[in-house]
């Protein structure tokens, strides 16, 4: 997943050919060639590590490394389409180790000057994994009818200058989460609301990170199922709910190599609220690939990155 699957894988960047001509001794020049017109295309690939790869707060890792990366092509009309992969737990996703983002839509701008909008259509794919692949604690086929953890979603967004806000919903169940894999209905039309911001700074090329994003899942886990799955027998309202808040706050850079140009690293914290869900002690927290091992999936923690785009 990625802000941006992710974000997700390299393309080479289109290139447009130049002539040059020589001056010729006679007294008149020769004509000038006619320019080759520029393509309306542009393609761009990217690749990066994160120290741990958290998506919309939540750790998709179980906070170890990923190495991720993508490619991306755009239209000057405005339309985009591209695909994203990085590396997941399948703690979290059985039977899945990458998660690889499709993903298409356009920009455009409007009368207002640096007011632009977004639109668009994001498919996370998790290759081989599905939920009747849930094993907790050893016990298999607990949700023997589950489908898988794709999620296709819409999205609608306007930035300002150094703003942005966008608004995904949810065309497919949420992550695979409906009746047969243990939750209250299905989760289509849930959301996610997000509020972005990167203010370039006057030092050093910095450029200041911000994020605060709220996700609102259209349905809750049943209790009847974690109860007899051995899972919260207290379940309370707070530890069924995954809704929660997520925030970020960091900085970035670009810089050079050696000449070589693209490259850009950072340093974020980043951090969520809904302890009684996401934690060591909640369902999101727990390990669905067999194992005990539990994890605080939306501790608050630093988090680096390092990457290219050609």
């Amino acid at each position: 997943m990625r802000k941006s699957l992710l974000s997700l894988a390299v393309l080479s960047a289109l290139a447009i050919s130049s002539v040059s001509f020589a001056e010729e001794a006679a007294p008149a020049a020769a004509p000038a060639a006619a320019a080759e017109p520029a393509s309306p295309w542009t393609a761009t690939a990217n690749i990066g590590f994160v120290s741990d790869y958290y998506f919309r707060g939540l750790s998709q890792s179980w906070h170890k490394p990923a190495v991720q990366g993508g490619f991306d092509i755009s239209h000057s009309s405005g339309f985009y389409a591209g695909v994203w992969g990085s590396n997941v737990s399948p703690n979290t996703y059985p039977d899945a180790s990458v998660e690889i983002d499709l993903y298409a839509g356009y920009n455009g701008t409007t009368p207002i000057e640096g007011l632009g909008w977004t639109t668009g259509i994001y498919t996370y794919w998790y290759p081989g994994g599905d939920w009747d692949k849930y094993n907790y604690l050893g016990v298999p086929n607990q949700t023997p009818d589950g489908g898988s953890w794709n999620t296709q979603e819409l999205n609608a967004g306007l930035s300002y200058k150094w703003l942005s806000a966008k608004v995904s919903y949810t065309l497919s169940d949420w992550f695979g989460a409906e009746k047969k894999t243990g939750w209250s209905d299905d989760t289509k039309g849930s959301t996610y609301i997000e509020l972005n911001a990167a203010y370039p700074l006057p030092w050093w090329g910095l450029t200041l990170i911000g994020h605060v994003g709220r996700m609102n899942v259209s349905g809750k886990l049943n209790t009847a199922f974690v109860s007899s799955s051995g899972q919260l027998p207290s379940a309370t309202t707070e530890s069924i709910n995954p809704d929660y808040t997520d925030w970020k706050i960091g900085l970035s850079k670009s810089f050079s190599i050696a000449k070589s140009e693209g490259w850009n690293a950072g340093i974020y914290w980043v951090d969520s609220t809904n302890n009684s869900y996401w934690s060591d002690k909640g369902y999101g927290g727990s390990s669905f690939n067999g194992s005990a091992e539990t994890k605080n999936l939306n501790d608050g923690r630093a988090v680096i990155t390092v990457g290219r785009t050609f």
